[in-house]
């Protein structure tokens, strides 16, 4: 493994066996939707839901991950927020519920849903939809590649100008920490609840194990998806890719830095990689030492 963006690492995501990403059919899905003469959804949002639908587990027919209550629920309602930090512009946090509901349509379309299921599928992307928004602004939930890439933009710094971040990511480093924590409270398109405006360790400890955690869950999707493509392959009598006979450690790091780029992917191209090898100082995230003495701390009597 040549570390994220070399050779090892572009063997094992394009390997054919393996195909540790998930291939969407996001442009042949935005085609079928002008053929029917829909309006048309965002191209990011919509691959989005695609890959994270998939990497949590969804059955696909055609290419197409299929929807129930359950998939639908887990991607509004506990997913996305982890991960996109949409502009803030008109309609772009309702882009996700948008393509949600192309998805629904699409599956009806091709007859995988009938008329109730259909309508009730709907329903549930529209409301929880509705949650999604309000998920996304809450300052609780964020996590430190969406905070950054806040930051940025309120900075005037393109997320996608691999130089300008480095910069500014050095000299935000610069800043005293009490100014830090200051621009962390302030972060524009964030609301928080009554009693959290203050940042302090422990905001700062809970951002970091919202991030920790939200990372492990694409690699164990990732994994989970190349496991099954390989269970094919055994069912139909073939042999395993030569890399998993003797280069485990290799296919853990292509998970991680693959993880690490649809991260970035969805908030700031290559942000995600950075804060985990060059910044962990502006982006820490807890050891298991660190969680049981806040928990201790939390769990300890009041005094008087």
């Amino acid at each position: 493994m040549s570390g994220v963006g070399g050779a090892g690492y572009r063997t094992w995501v394009t390997d054919e066996d393996l195909r540790l990403s998930p291939r969407t059919r996001t442009a042949e899905l935005l085609a079928w939707a002008g053929e029917e003469g829909r309006p048309p959804v965002p191209d990011g949002a919509l691959r989005t839901v695609l890959t994270l639908l998939e990497l949590g587990g969804a059955r696909l027919h055609d290419g197409y991950p299929e929807l129930n209550s359950a998939q639908l629920e887990q991607l509004l309602y506990e997913r996305l927020y982890l991960y996109v930090q949409p502009v803030d512009e008109p309609g772009a946090y309702e882009a996700y519920g948008e393509a949600v509901r192309l998805l629904i349509d699409r599956q009806r379309a091709a007859r995988r849903l009938n008329a109730k299921r259909w309508e009730r599928l709907h329903e549930e992307a529209e409301w929880q939809g509705e949650v999604l928004c309000g998920l996304l602004r809450r300052a609780d939930l964020v996590t430190w590649p969406r905070l950054y890439t806040l930051l940025l933009r309120a900075d005037g710094i393109d997320p996608a100008d691999g130089g300008a971040v480095r910069a500014w990511l050095d000299g935000f480093r610069e800043l005293p920490e009490e100014e830090r924590l200051g621009r962390y409270a302030t972060a524009p398109g964030l609301v928080a609840a009554e009693g959290q405006e203050e940042w302090d360790a422990a905001r700062l400890l809970l951002v970091g194990m919202a991030t920790d955690g939200a990372r492990r869950l694409l690699e164990q999707g990732l994994m989970q998806r190349s496991y099954r493509n390989l269970a094919e392959l055994t069912a139909r009598g073939l042999p395993m890719p030569e890399e998993l006979a003797g280069d485990f450690d290799g296919f853990e790091a292509a998970v991680e830095a693959e993880a690490l780029r649809l991260y970035g992917e969805w908030t700031s191209p290559g942000l995600a990689a950075l804060l985990v090898a060059e910044y962990p100082d502006l982006a820490p995230e807890p050891g298991p030492g660190d969680i049981e003495a806040y928990l201790a701390e939390r769990d300890e009597p009041g005094e008087g």
